[in-house]
């Protein structure tokens, strides 16, 4: 796609990433076959073909206007596309600078900006764990679209206690141990049971996400550095020991973002090879299945129940995994299996989505589930498993069968 840069972005990082992308992009149009929002709304302009063009004139020097940021907005940033792109454009991080330059030039109204403000700073901040768990001791008293933002309390179970020579890091997250604790613990019990020691550096907090994809970048930045500093230590190792394996994430959307360090953060002189090894060190906890399957076979006792697994979007086209959790849990006896419709399909969670577009995100969760539903010939599912704190808040909040983190199955089936 031929491109002519506006003089204000000519030379500058954002501009020379957004012409490499645009070059890329042959506007055939196979992607508007796996978007979710465009399969909803059936509009050009909600799709990725249509949106590309839309921040290809942005950067040519049109002015953008409201339409423009709602069309930007509507994007559930599934990065679907990417998979499905045979140029191999980078959606992603073309729809970071886009619509960082359209909130630049286009006001908000000041409900939406308000709530955008909240979530980027509430979300990551110190405060929202007690918040959640006043919301949870009032939870039967709250509307019911309060309620399904506030998931039931749930016990975090024990860390263990063992001492293990291989380590590694693992983020525990900002919203995950207020929602879900015992998916944080849980893995640490795997990884024990495996002889490897879970490390949680006390100073790393939110993994970036939240901010910078509500087009706060230089907040989203700041709290890279600070995990960056606060993992540093433990990657170079102290005192003749050795550095850890790797960093290991159970939420995938951060999971997805802390892979992208390397790339965001590739124009700071202070940073960006700290954050490129920081990048190639982390992995998605079923990166790890194929060592965990064989050293734990043995020790796994699953129960008979219908599983039906949703692959998160930061997973199978964010981090680009498939396959591996479906795989490895079937060979460890599970009675797992993915449904054979739309699996690559958003369930509209997509981080602050569901928030900010509740009625697509009800829609896609409403339609996901009746896949999931129907993922066993015998019946509904006993249980659903996912890899997302996201999704699995949101699918939960559609359904009364219970909604996990695969790991979590994992570890009962140790338990026993």
């Amino acid at each position: 796609m031929q491109t002519q840069l506006a003089p204000q972005y000519q030379g500058t990082p954002d501009g020379r990433t957004a012409e490499a992308i645009l070059r890329n992009c042959v506007h055939c149009g196979f992607c508007t076959a796996t978007c979710p929002t465009y399969q909803l709304l059936g509009d050009e302009l909600d799709g990725p073909r249509g949106r590309i063009y839309l921040m290809k004139q942005v950067l040519e020097g049109v002015t953008p206007t409201r339409k423009t940021q709602q069309h930007l907005d509507r994007c559930l940033t599934c990065r679907n596309c990417e998979t499905t792109c045979p140029s191999g454009v980078q959606y992603g991080h073309l729809l970071d600078i886009g619509r960082k330059l359209v909130d630049d030039q286009v006001p908000r109204p000041n409900g939406e900006k308000a709530l955008r403000w909240a979530l980027k700073e509430g979300l990551p901040s110190p405060m929202f764990a007690p918040a959640m768990a006043l919301g949870q001791l009032a939870r039967g008293l709250l509307p019911g679209s309060l309620q399904a933002k506030v998931p039931t309390r749930q016990s975090a179970g024990s860390w263990p206690a063992r001492q293990h020579t291989r380590q590694v890091l693992m983020l525990a997250g900002c919203v995950q141990p207020a929602m879900s604790p015992n998916i944080n613990s849980a893995t640490a019990r795997v990884l024990d049971a495996a002889g490897i020691q879970t490390v949680i550096a006390p100073k790393a907090g939110c993994c970036g996400a939240v901010k910078y994809h509500l087009n706060d970048h230089d907040g989203g930045k700041a709290e890279m550095r600070a995990n960056i500093d606060a993992w540093w230590p433990y990657i170079e190792g102290t005192a003749g020991k050795p550095g850890v394996e790797g960093i290991v994430m159970n939420a995938s959307g951060c999971g997805s973002t802390v892979k992208d360090y390397g790339h965001i953060m590739r124009d700071d002189p202070a940073y960006a090879a700290k954050a490129q090894r920081v990048s190639e060190l982390t992995c998605d906890i079923s990166e790890w299945l194929p060592e965990l399957s064989e050293k734990l076979r043995d020790r796994v006792k699953a129960r008979a129940n219908k599983i039906a697994w949703h692959p998160p979007c930061s997973l199978q086209h964010g981090q680009q995994l498939k396959g591996g959790v479906d795989k490895y849990m079937v060979e460890l006896g599970f009675n797992l299996k993915i449904t054979g419709c739309e699996p690559h399909l958003c369930c509209g969670s997509a981080g602050t989505y569901s928030v900010l577009n509740p009625q697509i995100a009800y829609q896609l969760r409403d339609r996901k589930l009746g896949h999931l539903n129907a993922t066993f010939e015998s019946g509904k599912p006993d249980q659903i498993v996912s890899a997302n704190i996201g999704c699995i808040t949101h699918l939960q909040s559609g359904t009364a069968t219970p909604v996990q983190h695969w790991i979590e199955v994992l570890d009962e089936a140790l338990q026993k």
